[in-house]
């Protein structure tokens, strides 16, 4: 078990572990916390026991699903690692990475290059600023090539790009690598399991090659910085010392961006990377302040200092048997003491830190105080959940939220019994407080449970969390579309109501005229009678009429909008008439108007935008076409095409899997609903055919 330290924040450097799906994230966090002491043990991803994979649906399929916060020690500084998942259907967890991280490890596979999920997490740090350096994994494994893989992160991620290291050797005969800051090699010896390395010469093999990077690293260093420029222009070397500095100082500037290289599985190159972890990255407190805001909007502005009030923002939040939730947070200023009172003024609550800890994947050790910077966790909180801000009661808060993607893939959720139906609105806003990528509710109209997520994979890795946790059964099927009618013409109607069964009877009768609106306007009556035809009484219950009978529909019992009624004429019975007799008379006479008025399908539609590399366009455009879609407009820029459309509602089921199989994962989409159009024809007579069955 890892020992517990307190680390000031200058010693402190918070690191986001980001890449493509089974580039090796995860080992290498294993490997870094094994070298640096946390952890007694090399874990196994393949086995499911790596230090971060910590719940039982990771150990059966083998990767991350979700953010794990561990930590390493090197050089009397705390290096907190935030293991992130790599596939997309679990891109917000490492969106709340790069929000509470300061600065990133971007893996490559020695193996893969760079993938859809590697262009996607560089896009993160993009956004969120983050100073970054990569780690080529794997270098082990066969058919790597070091320089082709250097090439491709060149060209699809960034120009700043510069090799520190190079291997010496690669895929079976990968034995060491060559620090272009020391200008030695490093050679390992085959069994070590702790990274250690014999410092030698250069192969005279790799001598023109060093020769090669070594220059280009030169080159770049003396761009950062006039001294240095000056200095090689006039033939002289950049010292190691010289170099590190100028390094750090590129990469916090986003100027220059590192890359190392190695195996995490036989901790080869781990120790150079953990030290320039160190040296490279920054610390909570060189990366200025934070905005915020006060409850009444006030901008405040934060700094990452222990003299400052105290401010966090929950990325995580999970739930364990006897624990409950466990609330994990970066504290970005002020200090957490153990029992202290903190306000979450984004839900006017007052909460106590109870159970102070630091997380070293599913273990969690107790501390009595952090400080700013620095990540940790507390349970049992009252009401917070992931987003939220906790900070000082004198000094309420709210931090910007992590922006978490929406859903773009909806599916319908049953009971696997009548007992798991009930459980399912009892159960699932607990999933969703966990993960608000994730969303659940019940559609009275459709009459079914929706789940939105952003994947085939992300639901039903959650449904599987639904039967392990709450021993609920779930199934899935397609969510039913919301269909409208309307009417295609004017159209008149009548009818009489007459009801005798001895004593007093039942009598009314209307005539009504009903016109189409246009999309969107809703429904409107309008009372013509005249001469007291229908006493005024009695209107409101032929106006109740209408409308329930326009709920129910007319051709395949959807809702019927967009129209008007007028009543213009009636008859009525001064004895037997009654607001019963109206309301049946009402909605009789809309249905007569209805079938002369050409009643026709509407689809719900919806506004597209997919973004896609420039050459996967005409697939996407083709795909949108055959879903009776209509491409409203393009935009391209560096590289990738804004494709916009409409399309059909019922042609969007399970588009998000669709769209990542078409473009090997390097597209996402968005969509909002814009309004109704008319079913074509054909596809009408289906729906009508298949709603007609399914109501029989």
């Amino acid at each position: 078990m890892a020992s517990v330290k307190e680390f000031p924040s200058e010693r402190i450097r918070n690191v986001a572990v980001l890449g493509h799906g089974g580039s090796g994230k995860t080992t290498l966090v294993d490997a870094l916390c094994y070298l640096g002491g946390t952890s007694n043990r090399l874990g196994d991803v393949e086995a499911g026991h790596a230090l971060t994979m910590t719940t039982p649906e990771e150990a059966k399929h083998g990767f991350s699903m979700q953010v794990t916060p561990a930590y390493t020690e090197w050089l009397e500084t705390k290096v907190n690692l935030l293991d992130t998942p790599g596939y997309l259907d679990f891109a917000g967890e490492a969106l709340a990475a790069s929000r509470v991280a300061d600065s990133a490890i971007v893996v490559v596979g020695a193996t893969q290059g760079v993938q859809a999920g590697t262009e996607t997490v560089w896009e993160y740090c993009d956004r969120a600023a983050l100073p970054r350096l990569v780690f080529v994994s794997m270098m082990d494994r066969e058919n790597t090539d070091f320089e082709e893989t250097y090439r491709a992160m060149k060209e699809q991620l960034s120009e700043k790009i510069v090799p520190v290291e190079i291997p010496v050797g690669e895929g079976e005969d990968f034995r060491g690598i060559i620090n272009l800051f020391s200008e030695r090699a490093h050679l390992y010896t085959e069994g070590t399991d702790s990274g250690e390395y014999e410092v030698g010469e250069i192969p005279p093999e790799l001598q023109e090659r060093f020769e090669t990077w070594f220059t280009e690293l030169q080159e770049t260093l003396a761009t950062t910085d006039e001294g240095l420029l000056e200095k090689y222009l006039e033939g002289e070397k950049i010292t190691r010392d010289e170099a590190v500095e100028a390094m750090a100082r590129g990469v916090a500037q986003g100027e220059v961006i590192p890359v190392f290289c190695g195996s995490a599985s036989k901790t080869y190159g781990l120790r150079a990377l953990l030290k320039k972890v160190v040296e490279l990255l920054p610390a909570p407190t060189e990366r200025g302040g934070f905005p915020a805001s006060a409850p009444d909007g006030e901008e405040v502005f934060l700094e990452g200092r222990d003299d400052e009030p105290f401010a966090a923002l929950v990325f995580k939040t999970t739930s364990e048997p006897h624990v409950g939730e466990i609330s994990y947070f970066r504290v970005f200023s002020g200090v957490a003491q153990d029992g202290m009172e903190a306000a979450n003024a984004g839900r006017d609550a007052t909460e106590k830190l109870a159970g102070l800890s630091v997380a070293l994947g599913k273990n969690r050790i107790p501390v009595p105080r952090l400080h700013a910077g620095d990540l940790g966790a507390v349970t049992k909180l009252k009401v917070t959940r992931t987003n939220d801000t906790l900070s000082a009661t004198e000094r309420p808060v709210v931090l910007p939220p992590i922006d978490f993607p929406a859903p773009d893939i909806a599916v319908a959720v049953r009971g696997g019994s009548r007992a798991d139906d009930d459980k399912l609105g009892e159960v699932l806003p607990r999933l969703e407080a966990e993960d608000p990528s994730f969303r659940a509710e019940f559609d009275s109209e459709l009459g079914q449970t929706i789940v939105r997520g952003l994947g085939e994979l992300h639901l039903g890795i959650q449904l599987e969390r639904l039967q392990r946790r709450y021993s609920v059964s779930a199934e899935t099927e397609e969510p039913r579309i919301a269909y409208r009618e309307t009417l295609g013409r004017e159209a008149e109607g009548k009818a009489r109501f007459k009801k005798q069964t001895g004593g007093r009877g039942q009598f009314g009768e209307c005539h009504v005229r009903i016109r189409p609106l246009s999309r969107g306007e809703g429904y409107e009556f309008v009372n013509s009678i005249k001469g007291g035809a229908i006493p005024g009484k009695f209107i409101p219950s032929v106006d109740r009429g209408i409308q329930e009978a326009a709920q129910k529909g007319f051709l395949a019992g959807y809702p019927v909008v967009d129209f008007q009624v007028e009543c213009f004429d009636g008859k009525y019975h001064p004895v037997d008439s009654s607001d019963v007799a109206f309301q049946v008379a009402g909605s009789m006479a809309f249905k007569d108007a209805a079938a002369k008025a050409e009643p026709m399908l509407l689809e719900p539609i919806m506004e597209v935008v997919v973004a896609a590399p420039d050459d996967a366009v005409g697939d996407v455009m083709g795909d949108i076409t055959q879903r009776r879609g209509k491409v409203l407009g393009m935009d391209s820029e560096g590289g990738k095409t804004t494709v916009r459309a409409r399309v059909p509602e019922a042609e969007l089921y399970k588009y998000a899997a669709s769209l990542r199989a078409m473009t090997q994962g390097r597209a996402h989409h968005s969509r909002s609903f814009v309004g109704y159009e008319p079913v074509p024809e054909g596809v009408a007579q289906r729906i009508i055919e298949e709603r007609t069955q399914a109501t029989a």
